[in-house]
């Protein structure tokens, strides 16, 4: 009698790829309704007599939802599905919380490209409204310790500060194609340029060579792990890529754990680094927990960033959507 014992990730959104473990599942002749996830039929991606690969329909509601096999019908499981949050935007790198509470996404747009609303910010009740218009190429943004975003352009090679009510000037410029951003523990802020260099600014907006790394295909990813270690990701055209980690410093030295076109990075609130893989058809977050294999914690079709909230929300970005996840039940 076929079995279904756990499902991997717990945490998915429209477009990932949810495996299910088990014995005994027939292989059929057509996929068609064989799992369904909220009563919608899932696309069958892998199939094999103990494990099973679907896709996530679009569509769902989000929150706990019911996963079910024809063949083995006394056997419910749960899925968490991210909730949308918002579309229509244009995310490359991770979206942001605010001092504020409130999550702050982009509209980047392609390269030279004013958008009508640069930067969207999303209330903690879910209400979007505009709130930074008239940057060219927003492209990262980190909160500063002084609580302002802070947002670099790659077109034109500048960082921004912005004030609370959407306003904006420059805090740093000639920073080539910008892109990551992050800070460090005495308030210095680090910017990736794609072309392969890490600048150091500091408080007056000087900007001196910290670290080198390979050039990306796409975008610097930046994270400052809490003891203030560096890390970036830089995708290439390579089958797969390091995640770099760069000392106080600047020395470079690879992550061993090898991933493909990594994209954002982000720590939680115990200082676990999470990252972004963007390969297509099977993009995820994974955290990487000290002496253990890597774990996938969230499935989704186009991934490219994440966020941490301060009440244990974990956000995640496509290109053009946002999805969130509630912390765990106490």
């Amino acid at each position: 009698m076929p079995v279904l014992s756990s499902l991997e990730p717990v945490r998915v959104v429209e477009g990932g790829r949810l495996w299910l473990r088990g014995d005994g599942f027939p292989q059929p002749d057509s996929s068609a309704d064989l799992v369904t996830i909220g009563g919608v039929p899932a696309r069958m991606a892998f199939s094999a007599p103990d494990r099973i690969a679907v896709v996530v329909p679009p569509g769902l509601d989000g929150g706990e939802t019911p996963v079910k096999v024809a063949s083995v019908p006394g056997t419910t499981l749960y899925a968490r599905v991210g909730g949308l949050l918002a579309t229509g935007l244009h995310q490359v790198d991770n979206p942001v919380f605010g001092a504020d509470g409130a999550l702050y996404v982009t509209y980047s747009g392609t390269r030279g490209q004013e958008a009508t609303v640069s930067i969207f910010r999303i209330s903690a009740s879910g209400a979007r409204e505009p709130f930074v218009h008239g940057l060219v190429n927003p492209t990262s943004m980190v909160v500063g310790p002084d609580g302002l975003l802070y947002v670099s352009s790659r077109f034109e090679g500048r960082v921004y500060r912005v004030q609370a009510d959407g306003t904006y000037a420059v805090m740093a410029s000639d920073l080539g194609v910008a892109c990551g951003l992050a800070f460090g523990p005495d308030g210095a802020l680090f910017v990736g340029d794609r072309s392969g260099t890490i600048f150091r600014i500091d408080h007056k907006g000087r900007a001196q060579i910290f670290a080198s790394v390979p050039s990306s295909i796409a975008a610097f990813h930046l994270a400052m792990a809490p003891d203030g270690v560096l890390y970036v990701s830089a995708p290439t055209l390579a089958s797969y890529d390091s995640v770099w980690r760069i000392d106080q410093d600047g020395r470079v030295k690879p992550l061993e754990i090898p991933f493909g076109r990594p994209q954002g990075l982000a720590f939680d609130a115990t200082g676990v680094l999470h990252v972004v893989e963007a390969l297509a058809g099977s993009s995820g977050v994974y955290a990487l927990r000290p002496g253990q294999p890597r774990e996938l914690i969230v499935a989704g079709g186009t991934l490219v960033g994440l966020a941490f909230g301060p009440r244990g929300h974990l956000v995640v970005a496509s290109n053009d959507s946002v999805y969130s996840f509630p912390p765990p039940a106490a």
